[in-house]
């Protein structure tokens, strides 16, 4: 089977998040065989994706895999797999996928992009918990809960070098139940081209540092739209690597915007 290795919301290699994608003829196999490949990509998620008949809700069924754990909402492997669709000739125009989270849709542009649709995460202002921000190392300005697909805790912090120099106890972080943490901030200057900034940690799922996580977006859209007062804006997250979401706020969809890039494609060589 050809398996792919795309790097999501970069216009360039070795940049954005790197997904693994692989594409199955029909049906997923057994779960355990899904998180043995999962597992052996070891990127921060692996896409898996089937046709289905025409005529159906959707075209494609998608599920996403840590090298850990099944996620119930990944944006950037979402991207991944329709670059790969769409660059290969396998799916033209609006792309819909079926998971667990619902009916997403992904569209390409004649310029490359990619727009993703998916469901905008609820907000719930929480208190701050001593012990993740003992672990985080920073004072936490505020503290939000998202909804059940998503399940991460979004903090703002006081800056954007406080995002940026962040280095927090992930022992500690990975004992914490959610999926993970998002912290994000103000950009400090626009004129560079974003908005806000975020980075996510997800040690519970076996991913120290997220560099771009689409999903965190459906949250923080509706966090910095209602703080900017715009509903199109632009997220810069990641640490040693970074990378560009375009987010226009639709209600109770958010639209996520970004570029792929294909940088291995190869044979998996072992059979379900």
């Amino acid at each position: 089977m050809r398996i792919r290795v795309v790097d999501a919301f970069t216009d360039r290699p070795f940049g954005g998040n790197p997904a693994g994608v692989l594409l199955l003829e029909d049906g997923f196999p057994r779960d355990s065989w899904l998180q043995q490949v999962a597992s052996e990509v070891n990127l921060s998620e692996t896409a898996f994706a089937h046709p289905l008949p025409p005529g159906g809700a959707a075209d494609w069924a998608l599920r996403w895999f840590t090298p850990a754990a099944e996620v119930d909402m990944c944006g950037h492997a979402t991207l991944a797999t329709a670059h790969v669709l769409a660059t290969s000739g396998l799916a033209s125009g609006l792309i819909r996928f079926t998971a667990r989270c619902g009916i997403l849709t992904a569209e390409a542009a004649p310029d490359g992009s990619i727009t993703m649709d998916f469901p905008t995460s609820s907000l719930t202002a929480v208190e701050p918990v001593a012990e993740v921000g003992r672990a985080l190392g920073a004072g936490m300005k505020s503290v939000h809960d998202t909804s059940d697909h998503i399940g991460d805790l979004v903090v703002e912090l006081a800056d954007e070098r406080t995002v940026r120099e962040l280095t927090p106890d992930l022992n500690a972080l990975r004992g914490y139940g959610r999926r993970g943490i998002i912290v994000t901030a103000a950009a400090e200057d626009p004129s560079r081209g974003y908005d806000f900034v975020s980075r996510g940690f997800f040690p519970a799922l076996g991913i120290d540092e997220d560099p771009v996580t689409g999903s965190a977006h459906t949250a923080l859209a509706p966090f910095w739209a209602a703080r900017l007062g715009r509903t199109e804006l632009v997220g810069l997250q990641g640490g040693a690597r970074t990378g560009l979401v375009a987010v226009r706020l639709a209600g109770d969809r958010t639209l996520l915007t970004g570029t792929a890039v294909t940088v291995i494609d190869g044979e998996l060589r072992t059979a379900p």
